[in-house]
């Protein structure tokens, strides 16, 4: 199974130097011995060289994406196992493949249905998309796709499994509170997160975190009513499940990764203080506004969209947004 994620190494190709090149050594031979692939992560490079840093951010990620479909096809497969003996091992065997097939290449399309977004084009969407293409040519990336999601909360994410393959999308909300400097700043941080490759994982981790839950419920409704054969432990199955989705994402998606995203794209941008003014605006709109869909995708907006407590809560992996704006301060050009 882990031919399918080590297929993430591949993009790592001419996108991080030497680094890169090593650690695409490393995760090829992960599978038969996970201590050589520590080793190709033992030494960081230097923090100094953005460049070098810049691949082993990559690295980690794609490893990191390689550990999450084995892992969840591990899980899948003793539950089969448990449930349906022999049989029911090779059924999960086969939805773990097929889960981890649809993750890797269709996250982006699962993700942007998930939410109704609708990609549109120069013609019409002229600013947003000015400001995309701007911002891309600055950061030397690929042109995105840009999608337009049909929500009056402002929030916007990045997705799609690499920079040839990424899509930025915004809600409708967004393009009617922020001027265009602090919707710069917000693109700039999304294209961030693609050109630090977090959009791979990120994606992954939504997709799949999101099939546990979709899995646990289906289990719940179909043999809650079983007691011969586990019914009753079926009928915990999402009690469980839902924490082992939030542990999934909270596992996946590091709360540095959105430091990271607001530094770099402050960077792209050249206005920091747009961007923390934009941070400011979108949390304060967030808490009045709610957003409908999964918890599982919560991590993939720069802000937290979700309301409430329970299932929610779990999912919560942003960083506190006042600490966020304090760490924009400090950068240069804020005054």
């Amino acid at each position: 199974m882990l031919s399918l994620a080590l297929l993430a190494t591949r993009d790592l190709r001419g996108a991080g130097g030497a680094w890169g090149e090593g650690l695409l050594a490393g995760s090829m031979v992960w599978d038969s011995s996970n201590s050589q692939a520590e080793a190709a992560l033992a030494s960081p490079p230097r923090a100094g060289d953005k460049r070098e840093m810049g691949g082993y951010i990559e690295g980690m990620n794609t490893l990191k994406t390689a550990l999450l479909m084995t892992v969840l096809t591990g899980a899948l497969v003793l539950l089969g196992g448990y449930f349906g003996g022999n049989g029911g091992a090779v059924v999960a065997l086969v939805l773990a493949g097929a889960m981890n097939f649809g993750s890797y290449f269709f996250s982006d399309k699962i993700v942007l249905k998930m939410y109704k977004a609708r990609e549109v084009s120069r013609e019409e969407a002229p600013d947003l998309y000015g400001v995309v293409e701007t911002l891309a040519r600055k950061a030397g990336l690929p042109m995105p796709r840009v999608a337009i999601i049909p929500s009056e909360q402002p929030n916007a994410f990045a997705t799609g499994r690499n920079p040839d393959h990424a899509v930025v999308a915004a809600t409708q909300g967004i393009l009617r509170i922020l001027d265009r400097d602090e919707l710069e700043g917000v693109m700039a941080h999304e294209l961030s997160h693609v050109k630090h490759r977090d959009i791979l994982i990120s994606s992954v981790a939504a997709t799949l975190a999101g099939a546990i839950m979709v899995l646990a419920r289906f289990g719940l409704f179909f043999g809650g009513g079983n007691r011969n054969r586990g019914g009753g432990a079926l009928a915990l199955l999402l009690m469980i499940l839902a924490p082992l989705a939030a542990m999934i994402v909270q596992a996946a998606i590091s709360r540095s990764r959105e430091f990271a995203a607001d530094e770099g794209g402050a960077e792209i941008s050249g206005k920091p203080r747009s961007l923390a003014s934009a941070l400011r605006k979108l949390e304060h709109a967030a808490q009045r506004i709610p957003m409908g869909g999964n918890p599982a995708t919560a991590h993939m907006f720069i802000v937290h969209p979700f309301a409430g407590g329970g299932v929610t809560r779990l999912f919560r992996s942003h960083p506190p947004t006042e600490e966020r704006v304090e760490r924009l301060s400090r950068m240069r050009g804020f005054a």
